[in-house]
């Protein structure tokens, strides 16, 4: 069963984000990496059961940042009509 993240996106860029996921694959597989990136730095920094090395959990941060720009920087583009 897979769980809705959505709560972790702003209301007023939700419809944004699906459209996007509709339409441009590339955004899609990205948004999907970044929802996966997120979880697994959650685990690390709260899991007691797993250890993970402080450069590996830096590591994750710093693809999550790069996965959250690039999302960013597709959010803020104007619309543009291609044919």
């Amino acid at each position: 069963m897979k769980l809705n993240k959505r709560y972790r996106t702003p209301s007023f860029q939700k419809r944004k984000i699906e459209d996007l996921e509709e339409s441009i694959i590339r955004f899609k597989r990205m948004y999907v990496e970044y929802e996966q990136v997120s979880d697994e730095l959650k685990t690390a920094e709260t899991s007691e059961e797993v250890s993970m090395p402080d450069d590996f959990i830096d590591a994750i941060k710093i693809q999550k940042d790069f996965l959250q720009n690039e999302i960013y920087n597709w959010l803020k583009e104007k619309p543009t009509n291609k044919e």
